[in-house]
């Protein structure tokens, strides 16, 4: 039986992360992916300030800043009256080793990841290779894997379930998935297009309220993308039609011809699992939490539990740290995940759906009051740029 002190299970950016800093940290670790590669999913595609330092340690930032486009400043912008409030993160460049939002797409970051444990021989990487049943012993965890259609038992310390929203190590665990589901769809188009020429001013990064159509738009280095709210009349067919995708940029850049390199439909949750741990068996990024894509919080989230979870089994595994230290994880990851990034995107989400009422006003008065005041805007930066809710891990015993 193979045996390894930690067997990670998805090869997304959070589970990539994970395994890399384990194998840095000289912990034996296996990295399983079911796929034959790393997916090439374009939702993800913002890497925080306070994320970029992380993935400095393990020398994966400087590639994917050499890769990306750096947006330093972001727009929160009114579709209806024009009004633009733009947010500077080099006011917090004497906190932020890197003051800037990474715009690059979150598969690039995997894959460099995976082709580097591939080649090092102290990392067993594994693609085709997926979990199917895990039993906890008394000092650790056995895994099934089918391993190219080979089942095969490993024996590890501890599994780490990365394996995303459908998570079979979550399945396994027993734990609940609490929380909801949106009522609407969104949809999510990528083009080549230089909008930048058809809207003035605009940034890399742009958040625009509107009560009848609020949009996200977005700069990857080759491309535009536009996140929208889906008519809900439609079917998926037709909101990634031709017809449908038209309609969506005339009303950004008029009655132009656009073509698009992609169309995806989508559904957004708000989750949390009961817990992160239980016994051997532990969770992270979407395995742990789902949340909608406003803030780009998702991925820097699970990549921050990822950080916090390796740092307490280095402190288990190599320095004689109490198994407890697995309870601070879940407490501080659990703690942050509901009273920042939930809550946080759940704001993000409601300045976008602005209708007419009192309400709207109110949220729109309160960021220009953030914006004018530079405590505030220091603070409101700080947080956006997730070093906020990283004090606030830190600080729960």
């Amino acid at each position: 039986m193979r045996k390894v002190e930690a067997l990670v299970v998805g090869a997304g950016p959070v589970g990539t992360i994970a395994a890399s800093r384990l194998a840095a940290m000289n912990i034996d670790v296996m990295l399983c992916e079911a796929q034959s590669s790393c997916a090439h999913d374009l939702r993800a595609s913002t890497f925080h300030a306070s994320t970029l330092e992380m993935l400095d340690e393990i020398d994966a930032a400087a590639p994917l800043i050499d890769r990306g486009l750096k947006a330093p400043v972001y727009h929160m912008r009114d579709r209806q009256s024009g009004a633009v409030i733009d947010f500077d993160l080099a006011e917090i460049a004497d906190r932020a080793r890197f003051p800037f939002r990474l715009q690059c797409e979150q598969f690039h970051m995997a894959n460099l990841l995976a082709q580097r444990m591939i080649d090092d021989p102290k990392i067993d990487m594994r693609f085709n290779a997926r979990l199917v049943d895990a039993r906890e012993t008394a000092d650790g965890v056995i895994a099934t894997i089918e391993d190219n259609g080979v089942l095969t038992e490993v024996f590890t310390k501890f599994l780490i379930g990365a394996d995303g929203s459908r998570s079979v190590v979550r399945e396994k665990m027993g734990v609940a998935f609490e929380g909801f589901t949106y009522e609407e769809k969104f949809v999510s188009l990528s083009t080549a297009l230089p909008i930048e020429d058809h809207v003035p001013n605009l940034s890399y990064v742009n958040y625009i309220s509107d009560p009848d159509e609020w949009l996200v738009l977005l700069r990857v280095p080759t491309l535009w993308r536009v996140l929208v709210p889906a008519d809900g009349a439609l079917t998926n067919e037709e909101l990634i039609s031709d017809a449908n995708a038209a309609k969506v940029f005339s009303r950004i850049v008029g009655n132009i011809p656009v073509v698009t390199e992609h169309r995806t439909i989508y559904r957004v949750h708000q989750r949390v699992a009961e817990r992160f741990v239980k016994g051997r068996m532990l969770l992270i990024g979407d395995a742990a939490h789902l949340n909608n894509p406003l803030g780009g919080f998702g991925m820097n989230s699970g990549i921050h539990d990822a950080w916090n979870l390796t740092e307490k089994l280095y402190a288990i595994l190599r320095q004689d740290g109490d198994k407890a230290l697995l309870d601070r994880f879940d407490r501080q990851r659990r703690t942050v995940t509901r009273n920042f990034i939930q809550a946080q995107t759940i704001e993000n989400m409601a300045f976008m759906e602005q209708g007419a009422g009192e309400a709207s006003r109110l949220r729109r008065e309160r960021m220009a009051q953030i914006h004018a005041d530079p405590d505030l805007r220091r603070d409101h930066l700080l947080k956006q740029a997730m070093f906020k809710s990283l004090e606030e891990a830190e600080s729960i015993a």
